[in-house]
C-alpha cells in the first residue's frame, strides 16, 4: 500500500504541538541509609569535639582485707575526640529568561533546581561519612573536610593482609587507613566482627551497610536465603534469593544495599549501631539568594557538618574486601 498524492502529513506538517509529559522522572537513586539512620546533633564551632571514656577490665581477684586502710584507685581521664566541619555547597544559576518561560514539569527552573541540589547534597554528605578519607585541618585557601567512618573505626575491624586502622583516641582522625590485600567477603568475617563488637562493648548493633555487589554475595552465605517457603494453596510459589535479616549470635541485623558505597574508592561493609554515631550540624540544609548582578538569578544551597561516632567500640568495619 501507498501514501495517496498530494497527502498532508505530519513530516511536512509545520505547527504541530509537541507531546510532552508534564512531569519529570528522577532515575538517580535518592537514599541515604547510613546518614538517615544515625543520630542529629548541633554543633557550634568548625572543630566538634566529644568525650568517650570506658570501663576497667572485670578483675575477679578484686578482694581486700576487712578494715583495711585504702589508697585511692588510679583513675584514668576520658578521651577527648574531634571531627571536623565539612562546608559543601551548590549554586543554582538560572536566567531571568528561562525563570520566565513556561517549561514542563516545573512551574519555576529555580526552585526545581533548588530542590534537586539539596537531594545531591545529602548524597554527598553520605558519601563522605562511608568514605575512608581522613580529615583535613584546612585553612584559608583550603577547604576543611570530615573524616569518613573508614577512619572513625579502629576496634572491632577485619582488616586484610597489612592493613590497619590508626587508632582515634585524641583530636580529629587525620590519617587515612590502610587497607590491605583484598579479599572475598565471607560469613566468617561478619561473624568475628560481630563478636569483636559485643565483647569489647556489650553492645549489638543493629544493622550492616554494603555495597550492592556484596548485598548480592551476603545472600549466598550458607542457610541465609532459602530457595523456598510455605506456600498457601492456591497461591503460586516464590523463589528466594535474597536475605534482608541476618540472626547471629550477637544481635539481628538488617542488611542495607547501599549504592553510594559501590562508587566509593575502598569496598567496606559497615556493621553499626545508629545509637552510637551520627551526624553534627553547624549549618544544616539551607538556601540562600545570592546578589543578582545581571540577566541571571542565583541561590546557594548549603549543609556544614561532619560525622559523629560517639562510642566507637559499639560499631565495626570490614575492610579490603574484592566485588
Amino acid at each position: 500500500m501507498a501514501q495517496p498524492a498530494n497527502t498532508f502529513d505530519t513530516y511536512v506538517a509545520i505547527g504541530n504541538r509537541e507531546d510532552l509529559q508534564d512531569k519529570i522522572y528522577m532515575v538517580s537513586p535518592e537514599a541515604t541509609p547510613v546518614l538517615s539512620a544515625g543520630r542529629r546533633f548541633k554543633a557550634e564551632a568548625k572543630t566538634h569535639e566529644w568525650q568517650r571514656d570506658v570501663l576497667a577490665t572485670p578483675n575477679p581477684a578484686n578482694a581486700v582485707i576487712e578494715g583495711d586502710d585504702r589508697a585511692g584507685t588510679v583513675l584514668l581521664a576520658t578521651a577527648r575526640v574531634a571531627n571536623l566541619m565539612q562546608l559543601m555547597d551548590k549554586v543554582a544559576t538560572v536566567s531571568s529568561s528561562q525563570e520566565k518561560t513556561t517549561a514542563a514539569g516545573r512551574p519555576s527552573e529555580m526552585k526545581y533546581q533548588v530542590a534537586k541540589a539539596f537531594k545531591e547534597l545529602k548524597r554527598d554528605l553520605e558519601a563522605r561519612i562511608v568514605s575512608n578519607s581522613p580529615a583535613v585541618v584546612g585553612s584559608n585557601v583550603l577547604a576543611r573536610q570530615a573524616a569518613g567512618l573508614g577512619c572513625l573505626l579502629f576496634t572491632n575491624v577485619s582488616h586484610g593482609a597489612t592493613g590497619s586502622t590508626t587508632a582515634h583516641t585524641a583530636g580529629s582522625a587525620i590519617v587515612a587507613p590502610v587497607a590491605g590485600t583484598a579479599r572475598p567477603f565471607t560469613e566468617a568475617l561478619v561473624k568475628t566482627v560481630m563478636q569483636s563488637i559485643y565483647t569489647q562493648s556489650g553492645e549489638m548493633p543493629t544493622f550492616m551497610s554494603m555495597t550492592p555487589s556484596h548485598k548480592g554475595i551476603f545472600s549466598t552465605f550458607t542457610g541465609i536465603a532459602l530457595n523456598r517457603y510455605d506456600i498457601p494453596r492456591g497461591k503460586q510459589a516464590v523463589v528466594v534469593g535474597g536475605a534482608d535479616l541476618y540472626m547471629s549470635d550477637f544481635g539481628t541485623l538488617s542488611i542495607v544495599p547501599n549504592y553510594i558505597q559501590a562508587t566509593s574508592a575502598s569496598a567496606d561493609v559497615f556493621i553499626l549501631n545508629p545509637e552510637t554515631y551520627g551526624v553534627a550540624y553547624l549549618q544544616d540544609f539551607q538556601s540562600t539568594p545570592l546578589a543578582k548582578t545581571g540577566h541571571t538569578s542565583r541561590e546557594l544551597v548549603l549543609v556544614e557538618a561532619t560525622l559523629v561516632v560517639t562510642a566507637e567500640r559499639a560499631n565495626g568495619k570490614i575492610a579490603a574486601l574484592t566485588p
